[in-house]
């Protein structure tokens, strides 16, 4: 017995229409988006201490370098998205092996539109 038209016209806009979200994600911001790029920049602009990453659980509750509790909002919105895992600060020592797997995250807390922004925190990733 063959298959209805039906059956087959439904498995086909079934296989067209089923969702593949599959996308790299690559960041470029200030401490609102940073990943941890400033622990490993000489600069007074860091986030490696309590309460920062308290309530980020990936951490284990440790400071992660974001400049928040928990979560950047890049973050929440991958999650949203799908994102599996969260993008590396680019400066991180695993950041290269699975960059365009998951992203990568270039932010840097105290970055802004011209170079001379942050200054006064030392070192910074810059913008340009």
């Amino acid at each position: 017995m063959l298959p209805s038209t039906f059956s087959l016209l439904l498995l086909f806009l079934h296989l067209q229409l089923s969702p593949c979200l599959c996308f790299t994600s690559f960041l470029f911001g200030d401490s609102l988006v940073d990943a941890g790029n400033n622990n490993y920049l000489f600069t007074l602009s860091k986030a490696d201490s309590p309460p920062y990453g308290i309530d980020f659980t990936p951490s284990g509750g440790r400071p992660t370098g974001r400049f928040t509790n928990g979560r950047t909002i890049a973050d929440i919105v991958g999650e949203g998205v799908g994102a599996k895992s969260f993008p590396q600060p680019y400066l991180g020592p695993n950041a290269a092996a699975n960059a365009f797997d998951i992203g990568i995250n270039y932010a840097s807390g105290a970055s802004g539109i011209l170079d001379a922004t942050g200054t006064l925190f030392v070192s910074l990733l810059s913008s340009l």
